[in-house]
């Protein structure tokens, strides 16, 4: 598979037209690291950046 054919978690052209088209593994590395995020800014007292974070993670597609 080459670089242009690569599976995206949330591909910004079109939407995948089944769940099964889904690379869910990369889906989970994306939301995994914005959680650790959030949690690194929250210990960090970054209220804003804390809010920010999770309203990304929940308004993605």
């Amino acid at each position: 598979m080459n670089e242009n054919n690569k599976k995206s978690c949330a591909p910004t052209d079109s939407r995948p037209s089944t769940w099964g088209s889904m690379d869910w593994l990369r889906c989970e590395q994306y939301v995994q690291k914005l959680q650790a995020r959030i949690v690194k800014a929250q210990k960090e007292g970054r209220h804003n950046k804390v809010k920010a974070l999770q309203w990304l993670l929940t308004h993605s597609f």
